[in-house]
């Protein structure tokens, strides 16, 4: 393992589309996978949806836009399913032991990198789109009233989850499967300030000068600015996308280079052990 790889020339999607393959054969021979993809955003959309419906009769705030909550609880499930998706995806090859072959296969490790972003998204759209019709026939709010900037929100927020689960997984190939759990935890370092459920101004100064330099805080400031005043903040859209090339680029590197050291220092024939 210690040899220098020898990659393909080029770049190949046909290397891609077999490493989604793999992937997408593991979800279907296993309906719980899939269940559990659905589970949890279908829950958080029921709890926040009855909360919401007691909200709307014992607050005027809420009375401005029904579906601010679930709306909220929606978006936020985009950004952890794709972080998860990204990461359990990463550990599916390492607790199958399938990482070395992968190593030493003609696999490029930016085709790696590209297929788990690619099964992110697919395991995000597994678990999100049923919970949004959910919310719909259960509490007639739609997240799709946002219209078009939706997808600017959704794309904002799967690309900033792809960040952070290349960090969790070069934090992995680094210190080995003692850092697992950070695929469930690291999501949740940066809730507080994502002004999520609340506006920044909630929070001390301080913090709104961290909540500004992540991209996620601009996103949920612009769903309520569309919700609650009927505005589109194209300014928001543009602060959130530039921090997302930011962001992205250091996971990517990160990613990358943890995977560089750990191939050359054999360390993946010990991540699985």
């Amino acid at each position: 393992m210690s040899e220098r790889p020898v990659y393909a020339a080029t770049f190949a999607p046909s290397r891609i589309g077999a490493m989604v393959l793999r992937q997408a054969y593991l979800l279907r021979a296993s309906w719980p996978r899939i269940l559990e993809l659905m589970y949890w955003p279908t829950i958080q959309m029921v709890l926040w949806g009855f909360l919401t419906e007691f909200l709307l009769t014992n607050s005027s705030y809420i009375a401005q836009a029904t579906g601010v909550l679930i709306s909220a609880v929606l978006l936020w499930d985009v950004l952890f399913r794709g972080q998860l998706g990204f990461s359990l995806s990463f550990l599916e090859e390492i607790w199958s032991r399938n990482l070395p072959n992968l190593a030493v296969s003609p696999l490029r490790p930016s085709e790696f990198l590209i297929s788990l972003m690619v099964m992110s998204l697919i395991r995000t759209l597994i678990g999100v789109l049923p919970a949004t019709g959910l919310a719909v026939v259960f509490y007639h709010a739609s997240v799709y009233d946002l219209g078009l900037p939706l997808l600017a929100f959704f794309v904002n927020l799967i690309v900033m989850s792809w960040a952070i689960g290349m960090a969790v997984t070069a934090l992995i190939l680094r210190v080995g499967l003692g850092a697992e759990n950070m695929a469930w935890l690291a999501i949740f370092l940066i809730a507080p300030v994502s002004a999520i459920y609340y506006p920044v101004s909630v929070l001390p100064e301080w913090l709104q000068y961290v909540a500004w330099s992540l991209p996620t805080a601009p996103v949920f400031e612009g769903m309520r600015a569309i919700l609650i005043e009927g505005e589109f903040r194209v300014d928001l859209l543009i602060h959130a996308a530039l921090l997302d090339v930011f962001y992205l680029s250091i996971g990517a590197g990160l990613f990358l280079f943890s995977y560089h050291v750990a191939r050359r220092r054999g360390l993946l024939l010990q991540i699985g052990e």
